[in-house]
């Protein structure tokens, strides 16, 4: 039986999307802080760019505990030679992306929206999912229909796979997040808006690391 990639309660998970202060200084911080999970999200920008961008992101994180995972696709993942994949209800299929990219210890992540993705997502096995928006967030063009908190924790509770809580999280609502059962947050805006992303990635992994102590979980 093959080790698992990274541990189930890993927390953060930093997704970047035009940071105001650089994709390469957030990255850096990141392999800085042990944040388990850097995906580079540049929805709009030429393919060209985003794999040029890609390779000098997997450069600052090679050789350390951050994995770095490509948005959406999976030829500039392999491009790369990134850790992994992140894809979309609406992107290559997953099981044709695992054929596409048969190397060993790449990380196949998909998003979920609703309890029946979910339940859909099991078959498939990705090493995580992400369950969201849990909050409204302007990030995606048409975005999907917001969980709430009370769905989300309903979501992850019923999952037996490792699950990611994702949309509009930020400082100010992480503690509800972790509350209603999410060990594991993305966060885009609370990063990307910040002019030191460094602090920001802190502020949050404190959050979570006193609400472990508070509910008596394990650290990790």
């Amino acid at each position: 039986m093959e080790a698992p990639l990274f541990p189930a309660d890993f927390g953060l998970y930093l997704v970047l999307t035009n940071p105001v202060a650089g994709y390469e200084k957030c990255t850096e911080q990141a392999v800085r802080l042990g944040v388990r999970f850097v995906q580079l999200r540049m929805k709009k920008a030429p393919p060209d760019a985003v794999l040029e961008k890609a390779r000098t992101l997997k450069g600052i994180t090679a050789g350390s505990q951050t994995l770095f995972i490509v948005n959406d696709c999976v030829e500039t993942a392999i491009k790369a030679d990134a850790d992994g994949v992140h894809l979309g209800q609406e992107d290559m299929p997953l099981d044709k992306a695992r054929r596409l990219w048969p190397d060993r210890g790449k990380v196949f992540g998909l998003s979920t929206h609703n309890s029946r993705q979910e339940a859909d997502a099991r078959s498939l096995c990705p090493h995580y999912i992400g369950v969201g928006p849990v909050f409204a967030t302007p990030t995606k063009d048409v975005p999907d229909p917001t969980l709430g908190l009370i769905q989300m924790g309903s979501i992850i509770d019923a999952s037996p796979l490792v699950c990611v809580a994702i949309g509009g999280i930020d400082a100010k609502n992480l503690g509800a997040v972790l509350a209603h059962g999410a060990k594991n947050f993305a966060v885009v805006r609370a990063v990307n808006q910040s002019a030191d992303p460094g602090q920001a990635m802190s502020e949050l992994m404190e959050i979570r690391q006193e609400f472990k102590a508070k509910t008596g979980c394990p650290q990790g």
